[in-house]
């Protein structure tokens, strides 16, 4: 690709210096050649600017088409997220007043009521084999 693109790098370089030259050697006055080239700079300066500036308007269009629609998609969004939030709360508020009517302890509880009696046992536990290695020593 980079041949391809060597060439036809190439063949306009020699196309705009073939230009020049014949431009240069061109039988008119210096003074005119020269005016004559500043004339084609200076429409080729305003047409690029001209391009320029309608590249910008055209941007500017857009973001401003844009902008109204985002905004629109942003507030549709929250909507959702709090009409989910509300959702979930209702939803914790249902569960709870069920667990409380059901009398189930929630899974947490038990856990944490399992664990005190097993480290309660352990401890008794211990203080039975301290006791006892206390009145074997004695």
């Amino acid at each position: 690709m980079s041949k391809g693109f060597g060439f036809f790098a190439g063949a306009a370089l020699g196309a705009l210096a073939g230009t020049v030259i014949g431009i240069l050697v061109a039988p008119r006055p210096g003074s005119e050649t020269r005016a004559m080239a500043a004339d084609i700079a200076n429409d080729a300066w305003d047409s690029a600017r001209d391009m320029y500036e309608q590249g910008v308007d055209t941007a500017r269009a857009a973001a401003n088409d844009f902008a109204p629609i985002v905004d629109a998609k942003t507030d549709e969004l929250r909507a959702k997220v709090d009409l989910a939030r509300d959702r979930m709360d209702q939803l914790r508020e249902q569960l709870n007043d069920a667990i409380n009517a059901s009398g189930v302890t929630p899974a947490a509880d038990v856990v944490v009521e399992a664990h005190v009696e097993n480290t309660g046992d352990a401890q008794e536990e211990n203080q039975a084999s301290e006791a006892g290695a206390a009145n074997t020593e004695a």
